[in-house]
């Protein structure tokens, strides 16, 4: 059975998340059931990360097998077709090895956040940012995020629910950069690991708007993860502002 990387762009709004779930809509679900259209039987599809509800994608990563030898171009097309008119599209499709596997390989996941601060409604981008109202300080929040860079016991940044089997994680990297937009500015939070615990972006995200609107000092960043303690966290923002944005392998199969 030849296996194929799929690059995957999705809006996550109307999604109950990546992985499959009977009673829900997922990302995961509705490629499964493409693909049944194109070859039928049951699919199973691995992906690099299991994003939450209402998380989006701009470079999600996963496999599947199929039975026939398609070309990537056909598989794409009717894998683009039969997902209409759900918000997913493939991006990239190309033929990887047998042992290729989407989630084990990757040796780097990118995240982006959009973070809008205006007071006036958010109209051609709602429910793709995070909207506050006040200015927030730039350089407060790079000067908390560098705390953040490194390898950290990140319990108080993780969910309670997290599965992963150790907290310790190493943060490559954070940028915070500032956009002007009409009648505000847009941060984007870029971040840049291995892996990521369940909830550990949005975590950071959440605790660094504090930092920036002035509740939190930077340094209170280092009392916080010391204290390896959930309650420890500033707020967890919402999902509709995060984006999968690539993920990264040894070799690059859509290169």
């Amino acid at each position: 059975m030849p296996r194929y990387a799929l690059k995957i762009e999705y809006n996550g709004a109307p999604f109950s998340g990546w992985q499959r779930q009977k009673e829900e809509t997922t990302v995961q679900g509705t490629i499964e059931a493409a693909l049944a259209k194109i070859e039928p039987r049951v699919h199973q599809i691995a992906a690099a990360g299991r994003t939450d509800a209402g998380v989006h994608a701009l470079g999600q990563v996963a496999h599947a097998d199929m039975e026939r030898d398609w070309s990537t171009f056909r598989l794409s097309e009717a894998l683009n077709y039969h997902l209409r008119p759900s918000p997913i599209a493939i991006v990239g499709c190309a033929i990887v090895p047998d042992d290729w596997h989407a989630r084990f390989g990757a040796i780097e996941r990118h995240y982006f956040f959009r973070l809008c601060a205006r007071r006036a409604p958010i109209i051609h981008d709602q429910g793709s940012v995070w909207q506050v109202k006040n200015t927030l300080s730039l350089e407060a929040m790079r000067q908390g995020a560098a705390l953040l860079v490194g390898k950290h016991d990140f319990t108080t940044f993780r969910s309670t629910i997290c599965q992963a089997a150790s907290p310790v994680k190493t943060l490559d990297e954070i940028t915070i950069s500032a956009h002007p937009i009409a009648a505000g500015i847009e941060y984007h939070f870029y971040l840049r690991a291995r892996s990521f615990l369940h909830n550990q972006v949005r975590s950071i995200v959440g605790t660094l708007e504090r930092v920036g609107a002035g509740s939190w000092a930077p340094e209170d960043i280092t009392t916080a993860l010391a204290a390896r303690d959930r309650a420890a966290c500033g707020p967890v923002c919402p999902p509709h502002g995060l984006y999968l944005q690539n993920v990264k392998y040894p070799e690059d199969p859509f290169a």
